[in-house]
């Protein structure tokens, strides 16, 4: 069986959206996905399918179904996770102190390639000493002072890229890789 990662967007955020991991996962297993693991409350959720279908419509449906939300997700695998960890355009600015430096690196995963006169629209805004780098279908991001106190958030990326977009910091992407493979955690 396939191992597969979905990011839901914007759930269990500020008491918003409040879906308990442990129910979630056996929603997950009843519909037939197995081997249901999830990392945080966050919304990253490994599974194993053969199914050949869309699992981001899937879970979305299931989320609606049961909890009444709109959740949208993203789905990614352990090539996407790597080509993100390896490709960063912004590691090599904190490299002398990547410890301390990237808890402002965010990656915002897109459900596909934005058009390039959309990214020229973002590009066109001033986000006030944020930063931010688009490579294939995710959007490297570095925050001057903090994820909570930036403009550049998945609401302006969708709303300006017209793709579904979820964003992980940068700790949590190297932990989702890491991950990956694992069959119980």
């Amino acid at each position: 069986m396939k191992t597969h990662l979905a990011l839901l967007r914007g759930i269990n955020v500020s008491g918003k959206n409040i879906i308990k991991m442990e129910e979630f996962r056996k929603l997950l297993t009843a519909i037939g996905f197995n081997n249901v693991r999830t990392y945080i409350q966050s919304g990253n959720v490994f599974f194993e399918s053969d199914k050949t279908i869309y699992f981001s419509v899937e879970i979305s449906k299931l989320i609606k179904d049961n909890y009444g939300y709109d959740i949208k997700v993203v789905m990614v695998n352990k090539n996407d996770l790597a080509f993100v960890l390896q490709n960063n355009p912004f590691f090599e600015k904190v490299s002398s102190s990547a410890v301390e430096n990237t808890k402002n690196l965010y990656i915002s995963f897109l459900s596909e390639i934005p058009k390039k006169e959309d990214y020229d629209e973002l590009l066109a805004l001033d986000f006030k000493g944020d930063e931010f780098v688009l490579q294939e279908r995710f959007l490297f991001l570095k925050y001057k002072e903090s994820a909570a106190n930036t403009k550049l958030d998945n609401k302006i990326i969708e709303n300006k890229l017209k793709v579904v977009s979820t964003t992980r910091n940068w700790n949590t992407v190297n932990k989702l890789y890491n991950m990956y493979d694992e069959t119980s955690f």
